[in-house]
């Protein structure tokens, strides 16, 4: 985890230099004041603060000199209601704009314990610069950061915002990191050496072994590329476990289309198709590091979509791992096959929900644009993503599943068909119709196991320019939803 001091003080720390003290700045009656703070900004009274460029635009920041060589970081409020969402991301924003400094104080308004550890958290997303997942992380600034605020804080509360936001920057640098590096067997290889030394249980399938558990989608999907698909399964099994969560992980490592090739512009950034696989691992590895009473099994489908003479062709027919026929109509629908695979898996285990997670379809980006996800399933599973999304701060939306899309599917030679060519309408819950078919029955009660769909195809990676907690490039999306789930299972 994460070097960086993080504590909660009702006094402002002394000040010096390469310290820098945020506060924030609001629209009044009176034009722009300073908001609610602790620190002495005496010094500031005779400046115009309208001429020296501070704004109460969301996220604006001014440097101004402050006492004893430290400065003043000016940080817009911006129009919205101050809430625990909101500073966590100006938060992030004022720590990536000062990462030069070596101590970063905030002295915003806090109402309640949660105002000050999202803070905390906020603050360590925003130190977030990529490196090489199988690199060791460079000492970064700052040193550390402290939150002044006059409520109590818990040290328990203080670990969770370190974990929940040192996750997501780890499942960032996993998605960044280059294909050449990135890719089956490295992933896995990096997933059983971060956990080496953990209680949790990692167990990884190769080719050979993916084929004796008949795990006939991951293999369809990797046998194009010269670099064989993986199986990464990890378990967290803790002894006073409340309930089961299973989490099952799209892992493409790069994906051409296969043989029906995307185009060239289209496969820029298809690094980015492992990102629920690296989601899931790091989800687990934070509910074990915050000790939470619910077992957690994550499935990695991890393969890399090539064309080649040995690649998957239109209108071959596979056997999923839970003995239903796909006809492939389209080699680049790939991840639904894989994560039918790991729906199945999952299945077996007869866990009191799913989850699966996906870069899964351009059409849930055209749909909800950039910064919202998708989640469609059951009503219990998917009112519990939705709670606990609203509780992270992250946003998903409620999408259907037609049952009259199953038809759209049909094949004269398989089971299903993992798409309808020729035609867009629907493409993100016809995806999730596909998925549908792979969660298994609830033995008891005859009903659908619990089960929610992530589709992050559009909130995954920021093509544009780092905005609050979210950087350029992956975002991390979803983690803190994930490991908010397992929370309320927990209790």
């Amino acid at each position: 985890m994460t070097n960086i001091k993080l504590s909660v003080s009702k006094k402002i720390p002394s000040l010096r230099p390469g310290v820098a003290v945020v506060i924030g700045v609001q629209k009044t009656s009176k034009g722009i004041e300073l908001a609610e703070h602790t620190v002495s900004t005496e010094s500031l009274n005779h400046l115009d603060l309208k001429a020296l460029g501070v704004t109460w635009t969301a996220e604006s920041i001014a440097r101004i000199p402050g006492p004893e060589g430290s400065v003043f970081a000016l940080v817009g409020l911006g129009a919205e209601e101050l809430d625990e969402d909101i500073l966590r991301e100006l938060a992030a924003a004022a720590t990536r704009s000062l990462g030069d400094f070596d101590e970063i104080i905030f002295d915003l308004p806090t109402e309640d314990e949660r105002d000050a550890v999202c803070a905390l958290e906020g603050a360590i997303l925003g130190t977030y610069r990529y490196h090489s997942a199988f690199d060791k992380p460079a000492k970064a600034k700052p040193k550390s950061v402290v939150v002044v605020s006059q409520v109590a804080v818990s040290a328990t509360a203080i670990t969770r915002a370190r974990v929940m936001a040192t996750s997501v920057n780890r499942v960032r640098d996993l998605v960044n990191t280059p294909p050449n590096l990135m890719f089956p067997k490295s992933l896995a290889d990096l997933v059983s050496a971060d956990l080496k030394d953990t209680d949790l249980k990692v167990t990884v399938l190769d080719e050979k072994e993916l084929k004796a558990g008949n795990f006939g989608g991951i293999l369809a999907v990797g046998q194009g590329s010269s670099r064989p698909p993986r199986m990464v399964k990890i378990e967290y099994s803790p002894k006073k476990a409340k309930s089961h969560l299973a989490l099952v992980g799209k892992g493409i490592t790069f994906d051409t289309g296969g043989l029906s090739l995307k185009p060239p512009a289209s496969m820029v950034g298809m690094k980015y198709d492992m990102t629920g696989a690296a989601t899931v691992f790091q989800a687990v590895s934070a509910i074990a590091k915050l000790g939470l009473a619910v077992k957690v099994t994550a499935f990695m489908c991890v393969a890399e979509n090539m064309p080649s003479g040995s690649a998957t062709r239109p209108n071959d027919v596979i056997t999923i791992r839970n003995g239903k026929t796909v006809e492939v109509l389209n080699t680049d629908a790939e991840g639904r096959l894989v994560l039918a695979d790991g729906l199945s898996a999952a299945s077996e285990l007869e866990p009191d929900m799913i989850i699966d997670i996906a870069t899964l379809t351009g059409a849930a980006r055209v749909a909800l644009g950039d910064r919202y996800s998708a989640v469609m399933g059951t009503a219990d599973a998917v009112s519990a993503v939705e709670a606990a999304a609203f509780d992270a701060g992250e946003l998903v939306w409620h999408m259907p599943l037609p049952s009259e899309l199953r038809s759209r599917l049909d094949s004269d030679v398989a089971d299903i068909a993992n798409a309808k060519i020729g035609s867009t309408a629907g493409g993100m819950l016809l995806a999730g119709v596909f998925l549908r078919e792979f969660v298994g029955t609830d033995k008891s009660s005859a009903k659908q196991q619990s089960w929610a769909h992530l589709d992050i195809a559009g909130t995954a990676n920021n093509e544009g320019s780092a905005y609050g907690y979210t950087p350029k490039g992956a975002t991390g999306v979803a983690l803190r939803t994930l490991v908010t789930v397992a929370e309320g299972m927990s209790r």
